[in-house]
């Protein structure tokens, strides 16, 4: 005949610990028998954390049955949970199976009903740890909350078809383009994800190639991708004189900008995001390199920019800082608006952007040059997958772009290039080739 446990009172399981064992002080996991229900124990782990367990018999098998934390569950709630389990047992129903059976219909339930709202916030809340700029998960959630929410919010991601996708798309297919294909995008992997996890199974009618692409013209088609706006190359000496003539951090920030061929946030920073822009600790004078890191680029790579002897003197005149300052700080030290060089720009008269002055020096370098295409594009800092590109890329090309800004210099400033723009500048070494 089976022991009968001693039924112990609720000020003595509040006492009951893990073991130690005292030659090796290794904790070890007990299990309590607190009697009242014979196979109710207290299981103590070494973390400190208590279950409570029912040992009982199930046909041929003796499983542990959770019946939940102490002290969440009392010791008298622990044995009422423990007699109604038995009770079940002699009534031939396992509880085990009941509670996994209660498990699968609470699952067909959650995937019959997960609405589109739901499966945006989970979708939105999972990707923005993947998100390089916090701003994509505002635009994620604005525009689907704009566009997409009012035909799909409420829908079971089961039911959605390609009517319903048609609802979102075709008030601003032809008129919001880019948006519309954004917003269709992003349906199309908030579905995905929903098939993944078996929310639905039907194919996806958010997909572009060979769906959607029966349905809609191709958005290259209606609008020609936008560029910013660009000041056209035979103006930029112009320019630069009226721009040399202006005082304050803004026109030697554009001004820097313009001589690196760098963007706007590797210079001034993004305030939105409190991204920082360039610093002194990122100018090596003695080499005259300024050092772009990582997390600045779009790249996500370290960038070196050669700097003129014009930038050389920009920078000199702004007054040295300590190594942590920014170069060229907002009114009150800190990162500038993100309009600051746009205001700049509207106070000249000009309909340009500051972003347009990397095309500017594009046009000019493919143009008005013989330079190959490489150097200008690694001063750029595209990004490119071209296997020889990619091994220019790995080179840096460091001295040749030093020659290339130098030349972009003189022709900011004076109109004309230092060297006879007939020589091809070579990319395998340092002498200049006559094609």
């Amino acid at each position: 005949m089976p022991k009968i446990a001693k039924e112990l009172s609720p000020l003595e399981v509040k006492r009951l610990s893990c073991r130690v064992n005292p030659s090796n002080g290794e904790v070890k996991e007990v299990r309590y028998p607190v009697g009242g229900v014979s196979g109710l124990l207290l299981k103590v782990t070494p973390s400190g954390a208590r279950q409570w367990i029912l040992r009982a018999t199930i046909g041929n098998r003796r499983p542990d049955i959770g019946l939940g934390p102490y002290p969440e569950i009392s010791l008298a709630q622990a044995r009422d949970k423990a007699r109604e389990v038995k009770e079940k047992i002699r009534n031939g129903i396992d509880p085990l199976e009941e509670k996994r059976s209660l498990k699968r219909s609470l699952l067909a339930e959650k995937i019959s009903t997960l609405t589109f709202q739901k499966a945006m916030e989970e979708y939105i809340r999972m990707k923005s740890k993947e998100f390089r700029n916090p701003r994509q998960e505002t635009q994620w959630t604005n525009s689907l909350t704009t566009y997409a929410i009012p035909h799909l919010g409420e829908m079971p991601v089961r039911e959605i078809e390609l009517p319903h996708i048609k609802q979102v798309l075709d008030p601003i297919w032809e008129t919001k383009t880019e948006t519309a294909n954004r917003v269709r995008a992003r349906i199309e992997n908030i579905l995905g994800w929903c098939a993944i996890h078996g929310y639905r199974s039907n194919e996806n009618p958010a997909k572009w190639q060979g769906y959607l692409d029966e349905v809609y013209p191709s958005p290259e088609k209606i609008k020609k991708r936008g560029h910013y706006a660009a000041l056209p190359v035979d103006k930029m000496p112009e320019f630069m004189k009226d721009l040399k003539k202006r005082t304050g951090i803004a026109a030697r920030a554009l001004e820097f900008l313009i001589l690196t061929a760098a963007r706007t946030n590797e210079v001034i920073g993004d305030k939105r995001i409190r991204k920082a822009g360039v610093t002194w600790q990122e100018i090596d004078l003695a080499r005259k390199v300024w050092t772009v890191p990582a997390e600045r680029m779009k790249s996500e790579k370290v960038h070196r920019v050669p700097l003129t002897d014009s930038v050389m003197e920009l920078l000199k005149s702004m007054g040295e800082g300590a190594p942590g300052d920014l170069i060229f700080p907002g009114p009150k030290g800190d990162e500038p608006s993100n309009n600051f060089l746009t205001a700049l720009l509207k106070r000249m008269d000009q309909s340009v952007t500051a972003h347009g002055f990397r095309s500017t020096f594009k046009d000019w370098a493919r143009e008005r040059t013989a330079y190959a295409d490489e150097v200008s594009e690694l001063a750029l800092a595209h990004v490119n997958s071209d296997a020889t590109r990619a091994a220019y890329a790995r080179s840096e090309l460091i001295d040749k772009r030093r020659l290339l800004m130098a030349d972009w210099e003189t022709f900011c400033l004076h109109g004309e290039s230092k060297r006879d723009s007939g020589k091809v500048v070579a990319i395998g070494d340092k002498k200049e080739s006559t094609p």
